[in-house]
């Protein structure tokens, strides 16, 4: 199953095969001649590279131990850029005749660290914020100071959210309320007239393009989201009524969150530009198109219509949205809009890596010193040892099932105590044995059961990281989400072991065990005694951190940002601790003295009934207070 490590031939190149870099990591990372994986972006020009070991390095220096997450600000930059210069080639190349303007949607990472460094470097693209909710209008506030950046303004709104915005349009700004059901225009024109502001809206249409994959609910007549063609002209006719029909600017639809098929874009654009059509010949003072998000993040880098990938590329996306839009408009001698889109997944995911060591490994291997059976063993047990001088390419299926059930017979025996534990053990240390010879045979042997040709994956390693799948790769767990995973270092040497990961969480779904390339084990390398194994997982930048969970109470992990430098130097930008002890217990409202107090009384009691010293009484509450402020992950002394 495992074959012995050999070096010799083993090259960066190979570890780039096996974990399929090329295809996944859009330029950002590679693999230097020392087997460490490196950051790579271009600094004015210069191609840098900097090794995550090094950054792991520095971490350790500030006492910032795994797990951790490691945010880019470099490439961050450069998914804003390619985007914004992908639109701007593509309106170039088709004779558009208007602008592309972007906006983040604040939901799919709200830290502040990176709607900051989207709004300083898309400040000159005009690069602007979608809010789906009050707060994340009030960051829009707060963070934008281009007024020539948008605020796309999404979800269902009360007087207060509409204030804000209007406030927005009198401090200049371009702030769109798109309508998500008329209920919302009788007060948005109430609070608009009260307040003396004319407002910008927009229409959420309801599209029966339907998509793939997981957001497809976003899309079709059963969409929770957006109004359909009755609703339009209702919404239409109450602002004809109030003498606001010339507020009505925007046409916004959103087709799901990751969108695999070029095809479904198209045709979704094509449908919204004849809702857009439609209501210009309403009246509708349309000057905008916002196509939402859907650019789809490549995870597992097979450039295919799937689940985790897409059957595009970026100029392909840009252009393919704005030749629709012409093909349509053009005919009807309609002007072109200016074109919104809400890429947020693409824009975010690569720029954060999560980083964890793994601290222990359970493998299913046969231990040498316990294959003979005892004398006086039973019989079954001797059977089960026979198997393995018996068994060959040609045998494989009945020596599996042999195995099997001298097994079964003999945890049956154990159970109405007519064997020993030793013995016991034993037969599951025989039964490993046969299968393992199984497994390495197999390639020589005819067709085989289901069941034999499953072994690998029920013989795989499992290895223990230090890490909540639930606080950090919450999709992983929810939808099934692959994310690309790989150790960052020992790169020049062979991974000799397959494994699925597991979490330090108490929960039989804390693990990890899909990976890209549709494989159920990755390959990784055997521990070394003293020495850390780090991996990280990638493209995580994107609802991982929004959408995360304390299950078993573990929180927020340390938080790095960096910018790399042109001389392939580094900056701790910002750095933020991860969550004590005491601030978890705090968000699930535990009042910290009160608790103190009663650990007190319980030690206290036990001195006085002398089960403890003084001394050791002070040690106790020592060590209670100093837990509460300790990391919630495996801390290594």
């Amino acid at each position: 199953m495992f074959p012995d490590s050999n070096n010799q031939n083993w090259s960066a190149e190979d570890s780039a095969e096996t974990y399929r870099l090329e295809d996944w990591n859009a330029g950002h990372f590679s693999i230097n001649k020392d087997g460490n994986l490196e950051i790579e972006c271009q600094v004015n020009e210069t191609n840098v590279r900097v090794p995550i070991m090094d950054i792991i390095k520095g971490m350790q220096d500030r006492d910032l131990f795994m797990p951790a997450l490691i945010r880019v600000e470099n490439i961050l930059d450069h998914s804003l850029k390619i985007l914004n210069e992908a639109f701007k080639n593509a309106i170039d190349n088709c004779g558009y005749q208007n602008v592309y303007r972007g906006v983040f949607p604040i939901k799919v990472n709200q830290q502040a660290q990176i709607v900051e460094e989207i709004v300083r470097f898309g400040q000159p693209y005009n690069h602007g914020l979608e809010a789906g909710s009050k707060p994340e209008l009030i960051i829009a506030l707060a963070m934008l100071e281009n007024e020539d950046s948008y605020i796309v303004c999404n979800g269902y709104k009360d007087e207060e959210f509409i204030d804000l915005g209007l406030r927005a349009i009198q401090l200049g700004y371009k702030c769109f309320f798109v309508i998500e059901t008329p209920t919302e225009v009788p007060v948005i024109i109430r609070r608009a007239q009260m307040l003396g502001v004319k407002p910008m809206l927009g229409t959420r249409i309801k599209l029966s393009t339907r998509v793939e994959g997981h957001w497809q609910k976003d899309s079709g007549d059963r969409s929770i989201f957006g109004l359909n063609s009755l609703q339009i002209i209702e919404v239409i006719d109450m602002l004809k009524e109030a003498d606001m029909l010339d507020c009505l600017q925007l046409l916004h639809f959103h087709l799901g969150s990751q969108i695999p098929s070029i095809h479904n874009i198209r045709r979704g654009v094509q449908e919204a530009c004849r809702y857009y059509v439609s209501m210009k010949h309403e009246g509708a003072a349309m000057q905008y198109m916002d196509v939402g998000g859907g650019l789809a993040v490549d995870y597992e880098g097979n450039q295919q219509r799937s689940l985790n990938s897409k059957n595009y590329t970026l100029d392909e996306y840009c252009s393919d949205i704005l030749e629709t839009i012409m093909m349509t408009l053009d005919p009807e001698e309609i002007d072109h809009p200016v074109i919104i889109s809400e890429s947020g997944r693409a824009t975010a995911a690569y720029s954060s890596i999560f980083l964890f060591n793994i601290l222990d490994v359970a493998h299913f291997d046969p231990v040498r010193q316990l294959q003979e059976p005892p004398q006086g063993s039973d019989e079954k047990l001797k059977n089960l040892r026979e198997i393995l001088e018996i068994i060959n390419p040609d045998n494989l299926q009945e020596c599996y099932n042999d195995a099997n059930y001298y097994r079964d017979e003999i945890r049956h025996l154990f159970q109405h105590g007519q064997v020993e534990l030793r013995e016991r053990a034993i037969a599951e240390n025989l039964y490993l044995e046969v299968l393992q010879n199984i497994l390495k045979m197999a390639p020589e042997a005819g067709v085989l059961s289901e069941e034999v040709e499953r072994l690998q994956q029920s013989l795989t390693d499992i290895y223990y990281g230090n890490f909540s799948v639930f606080q950090s790769l919450p999709d992983a767990w929810a939808i099934n989400q692959v994310f690309p995973i790989m150790p960052v270092h020992r790169l020049n040497e062979k991974p000799t072991r397959q494994a699925t990961i597991a979490d330090l969480t108490c929960d039989c779904d804390g693990k990890l065990d899909h990976f890209i390339g549709d494989e159920s084990t990755l390959a990784l390398h055997e521990l070394r005694d003293g020495e850390d194994y780090y991996l990280g997982t990638f493209l995580v930048g994107a609802y991982q951190e929004t959408l995360s969970d304390l299950h078993n109470l573990f929180g927020d992990t340390n938080v790095v940002s960096i910018r790399i430098n042109e001389d392939g130097s580094f900056e701790f930008v910002h750095e933020i601790e991860g969550d004590t002890i005491e601030d978890v217990l705090d968000y699930v409202e535990y009042d910290i003295k009160a608790m103190k107090e009663r650990f007190r009384r319980t030690v206290e009691r036990a001195v006085r009934e002398e089960k403890i010293t003084v001394k050791t009484r002070q040690q106790i509450l020592k060590s209670f207070a100093e837990s509460l402020t300790g990391y919630t992950y495996y801390e290594v002394d």
